[in-house]
C-alpha cells in the first residue's frame, strides 16, 4: 500500500514539474520575442522646429510610436531646405518604414528628387500640414483646411469693416501659407465690397516672428499705411504686434491670422488689435498621422489626402476653447 502511494506521489511530482516547466517556457519565449522585436524606424522632419506647432505635432507621433515600442527620428531642417533633403537621404541610409515630412519648399523640384530615392527605396511618404505641389511620391497628405482658414478671416472681416488698407503676411515657398492668404484674398475680391479693400504689400515672413517684426517695422518707417493684417500664421502676426507696438503706430490696426495657439488666444485679453486666429490642430493631426503611417507600412489602403476641419476664434467664442494649450 505504501509502495502504491508513493508512486502515485512520484507521478504526481512528475507532472507538476512538467507544468511548471511548460510555463517558464512560454513565458521566456513570449519575453524574449518580444524583448528581441527589432523597432520600426520613422522619420520625421519638420521646416522649422521655432514653430510651437510642430513640436506640439511631433510629440503626439512620438508618444504613439514610442508606445508600440518603435522609434522615431525627428529632424529640425530650421528652413533649410538643403539640410531637409540630407535629412531625407540619411532615413534611407537608417532604414526607416516611412517618412513624415512637413517641406520646408513644397514647390522643390530637388526635394521630389530625394522623396523619389525613398520612395523607390520603398519607405511610405506621409506629408503634414503643407502640401508637396507635386504629389507623385507622396502616399498620403495630412493638412488643415488651408483655404477655407483664409476664407473664415475674410468673412469675418467683411462682417466688421467695408473697406481697408490691407497687409499681407506670407510664406511664399509654404503652400500651406500660400493657401491661407488666397482663401482670404479670393473671398475680399468676391465680395461686393471689393473695391473698396487693397493690398497695399506683401511680406514675405517665413512664419517667423523675427522676420516680420524688423518687416512690419521697415514698411511702417518707410510711410506705407494700413490699417488691416493678414498674416498666414500666429508668429508672423505676433510679430508684427510687436512692430506696432514698438514703433508706436498711430493708426487702429484690425488683426487676422490662423493657428489658434496658445501666444495668440492668451492675447486677445490684451491687445485688442487681434480679431480673429483660425484654429487648427496639431492634437488632431498628430494622431490621424500616426495612424496613416501604421496602416501603410501593414500596406492596407488610405486615402491620398485628409483635410482637418477648422474654425474661427475671436473674442465672442473663445471661451469655448482651450485658451492655455493647443487644440
Amino acid at each position: 500500500m505504501k509502495k502504491k502511494h508513493y508512486t502515485l506521489n512520484k507521478y504526481l511530482f512528475i507532472e507538476l514539474l512538467a507544468t511548471i516547466a511548460l510555463i517558464v517556457l512560454t513565458l521566456f519565449f513570449y519575453f524574449f520575442h518580444i524583448g528581441h522585436r527589432t523597432p520600426i524606424k520613422i522619420g520625421a522632419t519638420y521646416m522649422t522646429m521655432n514653430n510651437e506647432f510642430y513640436p506640439i505635432l511631433n510629440e503626439q507621433i512620438a508618444n504613439k510610436i514610442n508606445n508600440k515600442n518603435d522609434l522615431l527620428l525627428s529632424r529640425d531642417p530650421a528652413l533649410n531646405q538643403r539640410k531637409q533633403i540630407e535629412e531625407i537621404h540619411s532615413f534611407i541610409q537608417k532604414g526607416v518604414k516611412a517618412i513624415i515630412i512637413n517641406p520646408v519648399n513644397g514647390k522643390s523640384s530637388q526635394l521630389n528628387k530625394a522623396l523619389k530615392e525613398a520612395k523607390e527605396a520603398g519607405i511610405k511618404i506621409i506629408v503634414v500640414d503643407s502640401p508637396i505641389k507635386n504629389s507623385k511620391y507622396i502616399d498620403c497628405t495630412i493638412e488643415s483646411d488651408n483655404y477655407h482658414a483664409g476664407q473664415l478671416d475674410a468673412k469675418y472681416l467683411l462682417s466688421q469693416r467695408k473697406h481697408g488698407k490691407i497687409l499681407l503676411l506670407e510664406h511664399k515657398s509654404a503652400i500651406s501659407g500660400v493657401e491661407r492668404i488666397k482663401g482670404f484674398t479670393d473671398t475680399i475680391h468676391k465680395s461686393k465690397y471689393a473695391k473698396n479693400f487693397k493690398i497695399v504689400k506683401r511680406l514675405n515672413t517665413y512664419g517667423q516672428s523675427e522676420t516680420s517684426l524688423p518687416l512690419v517695422t521697415k514698411t511702417i518707417k518707410e510711410g506705407t499705411s494700413f490699417n488691416i493684417i493678414m498674416s498666414l500664421n500666429d508668429r508672423a502676426a505676433i510679430g508684427a504686434l510687436a512692430a506696432l507696438d514698438s514703433t508706436k503706430y498711430p493708426h487702429r490696426v484690425f488683426v487676422y491670422s490662423v493657428d489658434g495657439s496658445e501666444n495668440m488666444k492668451k492675447m486677445f485679453s490684451i491687445n485688442p488689435n487681434i480679431k480673429a486666429t483660425v484654429a487648427q490642430s496639431p492634437l488632431k493631426m498628430g494622431k490621424v498621422t500616426t495612424k496613416v503611417v501604421y496602416r501603410l507600412i501593414e500596406n492596407k489602403k488610405v486615402p491620398k489626402k485628409i483635410i482637418i476641419p477648422v474654425d474661427l476664434i475671436n473674442q465672442k467664442n473663445l471661451t469655448q476653447h482651450n485658451i492655455s494649450g493647443w487644440q
